[in-house]
């Protein structure tokens, strides 16, 4: 195995179990004396040493400034059992905290550095995995990643592998970027796309939605706002309800449930709007108040003062980076500003970003800047986190992404 040897005090981190060794932090790279490259190929297992030789653990390597992904520390090498332990303990703790119950078999697995596997993300529907690679590491791990979730996983049968759009597009890598792993406990000989799920529903708090992971975004749908959609459901009874970015519709359809007045579901994709309807009629086949409009927001906006009491903006990633985060901010302070300003007094909004980069004093700072703009009088109620099955590696709070804040206006 390539060992890499650290520069002076770079440990300190490693010994505080941060999951990343920056490039920056290496002093140089030892090969075996067999080992067939000039230097550590992308993807492949190292054993990182401090400057006085001391074990600190094994990690994935990869090109760029996060040089290392750490997996284990304190190790020369994997145990054996790394991949099945890993994900048992995962599996535990959603079982642990009451997640997977008859009612609800829609969840995440594993949550990158969250789980203490950086690099992957597998989410459950059904007995479906969804598993998507962040790292040429884990993508090169991941028929012994789908192997450990069926031995380890009640009731999943079948493994998807979807990471054509989360692996870096140039790199050199073996294997399809998209496909079944296993199917129906079967090993597949290489990755094979279907057409048989155009049909799969998965069960989410008792209520029913179509997952498209073959073209749907990220993993087929959003798990990670399950408890936000379960509270806005007991703000909806009576209400007229806008979902401004509203993709698969899950808060419209928990604001049905809840007995909203009207809903109207809002996304600039054509398709996104077809699946809201179509899960709407799902969950409620006598029919529903709802509507949903295929149109840009700020466009559908801009008429809307006083037809709503209750409004989700949900949007897209504004700051994939930092170098976006003033633009970004601009966009939250002028979402939430229109939101404040149109909503009928007594409203209530939930508003959330899923921006990384964004944290949330910057959200918030955002948000107040758009009600002292608009002039209204506005407080927060609930302060809304990402949920338990998307933990946060307390060594590492660059993953906590999701924030949220439950607005009222007077």
């Amino acid at each position: 195995m390539t060992t890499i040897q650290l520069k002076p005090h770079k440990e300190e981190s490693l010994l505080r179990f941060h999951p990343w060794v920056f490039s920056g932090a290496i002093h140089r790279i030892v090969l075996d004396k067999d080992y067939p490259h000039s230097e550590p190929q992308e993807g492949e297992l190292v054993r990182i040493i401090d400057f006085n030789g001391r074990t600190l653990g094994v990690g994935h390597y990869q090109i760029g400034s996060i040089a290392v992904r750490m997996l284990a520390f304190g190790v020369e090498q994997l145990p054996f059992d790394f991949w099945h332990e890993r994900i048992a303990a995962a599996y535990q703790l959603r079982k642990d905290i009451g997640l997977i119950s008859p009612d609800n078999n829609t969840y995440r697995l594993i949550h990158g550095e969250g789980d203490f596997l950086p690099g992957l993300v597998v989410d459950v529907y059904a007995d479906t995995a969804v598993v998507q690679a962040h790292s040429i590491g884990m993508h090169c791990h991941r028929k012994e990643i789908a192997d450990a979730i069926v031995q380890g996983v009640e009731d999943v049968k079948n493994v998807y592998y979807k990471s054509a759009d989360t692996l870096p597009f140039k790199a050199q890598i073996e294997g399809e970027r998209t496909g079944y792993l296993i199917l129906d406990n079967k090993p597949v000989k290489s990755e094979e796309s279907a057409d048989s799920d155009d049909d799969f529903w998965a069960l989410e708090n008792g209520l029913q939605f179509r997952i498209d992971w073959l073209r749907g975004q990220k993993t087929g749908f959003f798990v990670d706002q399950r408890e936000n959609r379960a509270l806005l459901e007991r703000y909806a009874h009576g209400r007229d309800v806008l979902n401004m970015f509203c993709y698969t519709g899950g808060f419209s359809v928990y604001a049905l449930r809840g007995g909203a007045k009207t809903v109207h579901s809002v996304d600039v994709s054509e398709k996104a709007v077809e699946l809201v309807r179509c899960n709407v009629a799902k969950n409620f086949p006598d029919g529903a108040p709802h509507e949903a409009f295929a149109q840009e927001a700020f466009q559908y906006m801009a008429d809307i003062k006083d037809k709503y009491d209750l409004i989700i903006l949900d949007p897209p990633a504004f700051a994939k980076h930092r170098d976006a985060i003033k633009n970004a901010l601009r966009g939250y302070q002028r979402l939430n500003a229109k939101a404040i300003e149109c909503i009928r007094k007594g409203g209530i909004i939930f508003t959330f970003s899923c921006s990384q980069a964004i944290d949330k004093e910057m959200f918030r700072l955002a948000v107040f800047s758009a009600a002292a703009q608009v002039g209204r009088r506005v407080r927060i109620l609930p302060q809304l986190p990402q949920p338990q099955d998307h933990p946060i590696n307390i060594y590492h709070p660059e993953g906590e992404y999701l924030k949220g804040l439950v607005l009222q206006v007077e």
